[in-house]
């Protein structure tokens, strides 16, 4: 993995120093059971009188507030150590989702890479703030409890000794089951998030068709597998546990035995003899303690692990120095790609579209003209071939470097639930006010976003939910405005507007062309590409024919006869 990969899970020093502090609480656990010998044996001995009475007090409130303070100051400093570890690992898969190829998503669910920001990196910080802590200080205290019993008697802490290890087995046995079932258990909470998260979102079209029943059988089924292997879960590791503590509580009978005979034969006193037969109900709690501990250790690593797996996906390759200037004609030479590799987009495609003209793209729906643009973008590399810009290869180029020089207004509008003003400066951080109105202006959206209960500074709801189609439309193409790149990749999608809000549209589009720029536009409407400098038609994995809109209607090819049937159709 690499340095940055492993730097993302390296423990601050707070969390070592709240690990330094379980340590000594742990100790200091241990030091009552001194105490508690010591008084035994004063008792025993005939000498405890008030003055022994207030030291043993005055030495357990002593070690009471050392064990306060100690905790207090160590648990917060966990806390905090947690939280930034947290945070730094959210903030890192944040950048490193932007740098995985766009292909990865839609080989992987969403549900992964949701659940590795959320829940997986929640269950990370759990174990780096509570059982982490928890484990150190029980050991710790384990540790003592067994030499201490061993000074007083051998045989007693050979017995103690035994009944810790016999979490060995149980651990192995219990680990075995949560490797099986967590890392399945895992799958499915992905597979559910991905569900739920596809149910909220197309609820609206769900209701519109009347299929919300059908599709929530779905969620159903997959909330219902989730329940289910958690079922499975916990009735394959609660079976090691209770094994376990029930060969740990075998140690009383056994400390009795050997105690009871030391203590009877006189080679044993009676402090020690009590103190130790009492150990074994404290250490049958402890022992259960560190197993519960240990096991949802090993369960919550296996949401590290899956955090993993997402640091350890392949980033998008290339220089992030800026494209050499050699012009913005836009060319895709004898390119290939496919999504799936048993169907194939494009098979030798051959696109130019020349420096400061608008080349429309056109063809039959799903012929690829939507992933053209994805490949001028850098979003897919082509299987084979080459993409250039300015008569130089992109491919050595990450997408950064590619996307620095364009605007792209998609078919499907994204927007952000923020104010309107910072939706639009996405294009453009550090333009002013009136560059953003401007932009607005020029896009037609300037008089709607007036019109809005806070104007530039409503928010818009999630995806721009309070807006129109139209609306979203008319602030996307203002945020390529704003951006004054010299190339556009425009996917037009009036067709579904009314009649306002594609006139709009239209206008705004207008003005967004209206400087000489190198413009790629996808065309779902044949009327509004008449007047493009060159259109192509895509077809079969490649293009079919290249011109103008007279020269192909001259043709009398496959866009003469597109434009034919949409005269019908009008």
């Amino acid at each position: 993995m690499p340095d940055a990969a492993e730097n993302v899970f390296a423990k601050n020093s707070k969390i070592h120093a709240s690990v330094a502090c379980t340590v000594i609480e742990g100790l200091l656990d241990g030091c009552n059971f001194v105490l508690v010998y010591l008084v035994i044996e004063e008792v025993f001995a005939g000498g405890f009188d008030l003055g022994s009475v207030l030291l043993v007090s005055g030495a357990l409130a002593a070690v009471f507030a050392v064990r306060l303070a100690v905790y207090g100051w160590g648990y917060v400093q966990g806390q905090v150590g947690g939280a930034e570890s947290s945070r730094n690992v959210r903030v890192f898969l944040g950048d490193k989702i932007k740098r995985i190829p766009l292909s990865r998503f839609t080989e992987r669910t969403s549900g992964d890479y949701l659940n590795a920001l959320t829940s997986n990196v929640s269950d990370y910080e759990q174990v780096l703030t509570h059982k982490t802590g928890s484990l150190v200080k029980n050991v710790t205290l384990g540790v003592m409890l067994t030499c201490f019993v061993t000074w007083l008697h051998a045989p007693a802490g050979v017995i103690v000794a035994l009944m810790f290890a016999l979490l060995v087995p149980g651990l192995w046995w219990s680990w075995r089951q949560v490797r099986t079932f967590g890392a399945r258990k895992s799958a499915i909470q992905a597979s559910n998030t991905s569900k739920v998260v596809e149910h909220v979102s197309g609820m609206q079209t769900l209701r519109a068709y009347g299929v919300g029943g059908v599709d929530n059988e779905a969620v159903v089924a997959s909330m219902r597998a989730y329940s289910d292997v958690s079922y499975r879960y916990e009735a394959a590791v609660t079976p090691p546990g209770a094994v376990v503590f029930a060969l740990v509580g075998l140690g009383l009978p056994a400390l009795m035995l050997v105690c009871g005979d030391a203590w009877l034969a006189g080679e044993l006193d009676v402090a020690s003899f009590l103190l130790i037969i009492m150990l074994p109900l404290f250490v049958v709690k402890l022992t259960t303690g560190i197993f519960v501990d240990l096991t949802a250790y090993k369960n919550l690593m296996i949401a590290k692990r899956r955090i993993q797996t997402v640091v350890e996906e392949p980033e998008e390759q290339g220089r992030l120095e800026p494209l050499p200037a050699c012009g913005t004609a836009v060319s895709l030479e004898g390119v290939f790609f496919a999504y799936e590799p048993d169907a194939p987009v494009f098979e030798g495609l051959d696109l130019v579209c020349e420096q400061g003209k608008l080349t429309a793209l056109v063809g039959d729906s799903g012929c690829g003209k939507s992933t053209a643009l994805s490949l001028v973008a850098q979003y897919y590399r082509p299987d084979r071939g080459r993409v250039r810009i300015g008569g130089v290869d992109t491919a050595g180029f990450a997408p950064e470097s590619v996307l620095a020089g364009m605007s792209i207004v998609d078919q499907e509008v994204f927007l952000f639930d923020d104010t309107v003003r910072a939706n639009i400066r996405y294009a453009r951080p550090d333009a002013s006010d009136e560059e953003v109105e401007e932009a607005c202006r020029l896009a037609n959206a300037d008089g709607f976003v007036r019109a809005l209960p806070q104007g530039y500074e409503t928010r818009i709801g999630e995806g721009g939910g309070r807006l129109s189609g139209g609306e979203r439309q008319r602030l996307s193409i203002a945020r390529a405005i704003l951006r004054e790149a010299p190339i556009v990749l425009l996917d037009e999608a009036t067709a579904s507007l009314d009649i306002e809000n594609e006139l709009a549209v239209k206008e705004a589009v207008a003005n967004l062309l209206s400087h000489r720029k190198t413009v790629v536009m996808v065309a779902h409407t044949l009327p509004i590409v008449r007047g493009a400098d060159a259109i192509a038609v895509i077809g079969d994995g490649r293009v079919l024919e290249q011109g103008t809109h007279d020269e192909l209607l001259a043709r009398g090819g496959k866009y003469a006869r597109m434009w034919a049937a949409d005269r019908d159709l009008a």
